[in-house]
C-alpha cells in the first residue's frame, strides 16, 4: 500500500541524499512531499555534493537545484505516514526552527517511520526523540547523538541501522541499505515480474 511521506530539506542539503531517496521512494509507488521552511511548492533549494577524497573530512561542491513539490507552511504532519531527513548542511540550521522540531516530534511520538541520514541526526537530537535508541549518523555528529541519550552506531559508510521506527545511516554510500531497510519499516513489498522477450 502506497504511503504518504514527508521530506524535510533546506538549502545546501546533500545532493545525493535528497535526490536519490526522493526518486527511489516515488519509483516504488510512494508519494513524497519535499518541503523547506520559508519556501513554497515550485521553488527550489540549492544542494551540495559531499565527497570522500582522502581529506580529514568530506569535501563540498555545488550540486543541483532541487525543486520543492509542497509548501512547508501548508503541511499537516498528521496527514503523513513517514518522514525522511536528508543530511548536508541544512539540518544544522533547520534544527533552530521550532516548527521543524514540532514536526519531527510528531513522527517520533506517533511511532511513524523516520529515515535520517548523515547530518539528519542533528534534527533528531535537537528534537530530543532518540533517547535509548541506536542511531547512526555522519561520525562528526556522534557527540550530539550521544548527548541526546542515544547510542551512536559506529558502522561502515555503506551500512545502515534500524531501531524500531528509526532507520539511520552515516552517508550517501549507504543508500542501497538505508533505503531497503526503510522500505521494510514502511511495510513496502516489492514483487519482481519476469521479463518476457518477443
Amino acid at each position: 500500500m502506497a504511503k504518504k511521506i514527508l521530506m524535510l530539506v533546506g538549502d545546501f542539503v546533500e545532493d545525493y541524499e535528497v535526490m536519490v531517496p526522493f526518486q527511489a521512494l516515488r519509483a516504488v509507488g510512494h508519494s513524497v512531499d519535499a518541503v523547506c521552511p520559508g519556501k513554497s511548492a515550485g521553488q527550489s533549494v540549492r544542494t551540495a555534493v559531499h565527497d570522500f577524497e582522502g581529506d580529514q573530512t568530506y569535501s563540498e561542491k555545488p550540486g543541483h537545484n532541487f525543486a520543492l513539490n509542497a509548501t512547508f507552511d501548508e503541511i499537516r504532519e498528521q496527514d503523513y505516514d513517514a518522514l525522511v531527513i536528508p543530511g548536508g548542511r541544512a539540518p544544522e540550521y533547520l534544527r533552530m526552527n521550532p516548527r521543524v522540531l514540532e514536526v519531527v516530534r510528531h513522527f517520533a511520538h506517533n511511532n511513524k517511520p523516520i529515515a535520517a541520514i548523515c547530518h539528519g541526526a542533528q534534527l533528531l537530537a535537537a528534537a530530543r526523540v532518540i533517547e535509548g535508541k541506536r542511531i547512526s549518523a555522519y561520525p562528526a555528529c556522534a557527540p550530539e547523538v550521544e548527548l541526546a541519550g542515544a547510542t551512536y552506531a559506529a558502522i561502515n559508510m555503506d551500512a545502515a541501522v534500524t531501531d524500531g521506527n528509526f532507520v539511520t545511516a552515516p552517508a550517501w554510500p549507504a543508500h542501497p541499505t538505508w533505503i531497503a531497510q526503510f522500505l521494510v519499516v514502511l511495510g513496502t513489498r516489492i514483487e519482481h515480474a519476469s521479463l518476457s522477450t518477443v
